[in-house]
């Protein structure tokens, strides 16, 4: 219970309405407004009208919270399930050009290189800036500024490029297509879900800066930034998955040329 004075607000911790969230909510109730919330709201009793204003919007709230996070953990699951099958064809295949062109084998690897380098170094990037302020905070500066989803860019970048990193051009045009199919929907599921979080200060941000691809001319560098060392520290580990999935390619390779595993078939 909140006593203010002569006003009471009695709330039902189950719909997970924190007492300094309802601060606002409060300020305007009169001194003989009163509002009752029992136990998921089986017993609801009204004195005035302010009770609308509370209820159905945490009720509503809630529900958004559960299906963020069921999408959130559908989208883990859908990865790892991804991360096998690919897996399975890293370990069968061999590349075509490994042995009739070692030229294109050479540059196709070297353009991967590249590609995860400038993946694993824009991660880290935005990780700066993110690390520790996901939910708290609209960051809107560094590579938040010249587009909304910098991590799912560059991390396109990363999957192109450990594409190319096994020497075919088959692995990098599959890894587009699933790119293409999979993610546009996480990208508008977390936009609606910073929406609700931010409301117009989110839609103002959704008019000045695009979505994926960056614009580099509208680029903003804050003089000085807060990072949170210990977040940061876990995402940098993230950033260099990119890396180290090359050097488990690299790895597969060998073990392929010293005979301890075979191919299925060869790829382009």
């Amino acid at each position: 219970m909140v006593n203010m004075g002569h006003k009471k607000q009695v709330v039902n911790l189950d719909l997970d309405i924190e007492v300094h969230s309802m601060g606002s909510l409060i300020e305007d109730l009169n001194p003989y407004d009163m509002v009752i919330i029992q136990n998921h709201g089986k017993s609801i009793k009204k004195m005035g009208r302010y009770y609308l204003s509370i209820f159905p919007m945490t009720r509503r709230r809630d529900k958004e919270e559960k299906m963020n996070f069921k999408a959130e953990k559908y989208r883990i699951v859908l990865s790892r399930i991804t991360a096998a099958v690919v897996l399975f064809f890293f370990c069968t295949t061999q590349s075509y050009w490994e042995t009739e062109y070692e030229i294109i084998r050479f540059f196709l690897f070297l353009i991967g290189i590249i590609l995860v380098a400038i993946s694993a170094l824009g991660r880290m990037w935005c990780s700066l800036y993110i690390a520790g302020y996901k939910d708290d905070q609209l960051i809107i500066k560094g590579p938040y500024s010249i587009c909304r989803n910098p991590l799912y860019f560059f991390s396109m970048i990363g999957v192109i490029g450990i594409g190319f990193a096994t020497e075919t051009f088959t692995f990098p045009i599959v890894f587009i297509l699933l790119f293409i199919l999979y993610y546009p929907f996480v990208i508008k599921s977390e936009e609606n879900r910073l929406k609700q979080i931010f409301g117009t200060q989110f839609e103002e941000y959704t008019r000045k800066v695009p979505a994926f691809f960056p614009r580099f001319s509208i680029f903003e560098e804050p003089e000085s930034y807060i990072v949170n060392p210990i977040v940061y520290r876990k995402h940098i580990f993230s950033a260099l998955w990119f890396i180290w999935i090359v050097g488990i390619l690299e790895v597969i390779e060998g073990m392929r040329q010293i005979g301890l595993i075979g191919h299925l078939w060869s790829l382009y």
